[in-house]
């Protein structure tokens, strides 16, 4: 099958890409976090099923134009691809259209780099019907660059004859249907944002308060917001088990209830086109009135954070007020929920663990400091 048979996947894995061999690269370009990094590409290829047959590693100061990791390391992965009968080689790093068609000619089976596989599992992930148009929109503008085989099938959504200019090649015709193909999911797009501007001006002269929650994938942001709100939104020990975002009320006494938003988990360089198909999503954490920045209690959570922080900047909620919440305290000896507080008093953070509910009271405490007039009882399932 090829790379580019369709549109609305990029064909990286195969419905048996449980049974296909896969060679991974991972080349140290001076990272400093290069063992976490490499444990987070495992990960996302893992979440894909494919079958993890050989991890190539090398250390250069820079990508080599034409090769990325240079001939004689492609000559090397060459021995690994032949020796596993191996289908697919991921990199975990973003390669150029014409590195990736050099290394897919050398190599003789095909090539994706870090930002093709994130956009294959946001293409599984993705459930609503927004949330499929999103990931479309994101994985046509990357092929868009990578554009060397035919887009014929585009044709039969508006008919063949009349649609090829004089002297048009095969190649300029697929790249004008493509065009087309982005521009109307971008039109479809715009009326799905219209909708929630309406739902958020509303929420607005309501003077209802939203409360995102943000956070590096597999946090357990879904876990917390499923105790806030009572609901039963789907949460995995996985990357990005939950894509589509989700906004409930939580159940109060009083009448100003707020509103707390579920969102799409972050990781280390979220491709920018993800990041822009999705602006009418993360728009809900830009208006929020409060972010819940959920981080794993053991992780080296400065690493982190760091990468979520930069998504929130791309999106400009980089200045909304973060409320720190410290998950999975349940999965590390002897530490007991707490809150911990900056030296003017303000709570910073909060300790708990949302899967067994301890700490919970002092999350809904410290919810009740920061909207004093509009928090009173918020009901926790134990």
């Amino acid at each position: 099958m090829e790379l580019f048979d369709r549109p609305n996947s990029n064909a990286a894995f195969e419905d048996n890409s449980e049974k296909e061999a896969v060679i991974l690269v991972h080349l140290n370009f001076n990272d400093p976090n290069f063992a976490e990094s490499e444990q987070e590409f495992i990960e996302l290829v893992g979440s894909t099923g494919a079958k993890i047959a050989e991890i190539v590693h090398g250390k250069r100061q820079r990508p080599d134009p034409k090769f990325f990791a240079g001939s004689g390391k492609i000559d090397e992965i060459r021995e690994y691809v032949l020796a596993h009968d191996a289908a697919l080689v991921m990199f975990n790093h973003d390669l150029s259209p014409s590195q990736e068609r050099n290394i897919e000619k050398k190599l003789e089976c095909r090539v994706i780099g870090r930002t093709g596989l994130i956009l294959d599992i946001f293409a599984r992930r993705a459930r609503s019907h927004e949330g499929k148009l999103q990931v479309e929109l994101a994985q046509l503008k990357h092929l868009s660059t990578r554009l060397v085989r035919g887009w014929t099938h585009l044709e039969r959504q508006k008919g063949g004859i009349g649609m090829r200019g004089p002297g048009e090649t095969q190649l300029e015709s697929d790249r004008r249907l493509l065009s087309q193909r982005i521009k109307s999911l971008k039109k479809r797009l715009s009326k799905v944002q219209s909708q929630r501007d309406q739902g958020r001006r509303s929420r607005q002269r309501s003077e209802v308060d939203v409360v995102s929650l943000v956070g590096y994938t597999n946090m357990g942001k879904s876990t917390l917001f499923n105790r806030l709100t009572t609901s039963e939104v789907y949460a995995d020990d996985r990357l990005f088990a939950t894509l589509d975002p989700t906004l409930r009320r939580m159940k109060l006494i009083d009448t100003q209830p707020l509103v707390i938003a579920d969102t799409v988990g972050f990781i280390r360089q979220l491709p920018h086109d993800l990041v822009e198909s999705f602006s009418s999503t993360l728009e809900e954490t830009r208006d929020a009135a409060l972010l819940i920045h959920v981080v794993e209690a053991g992780a080296d959570r400065e690493d982190l954070m760091s990468h979520v922080n930069d998504v929130l900047h791309q999106i400009g909620a980089d200045e909304v007020p973060q409320l720190i919440v410290c998950n999975k305290i349940d999965q590390l000896e002897d530490h007991p929920a707490r809150i911990d507080r900056d030296q003017e008093g303000r709570i910073i953070r909060v300790w708990l663990s949302a899967k067994t509910g301890e700490g919970l009271d002092l999350l809904r405490q410290a919810l009740q400091e920061y909207f004093p007039e509009d928090v009173v009882e918020p009901e926790f399932i134990e």
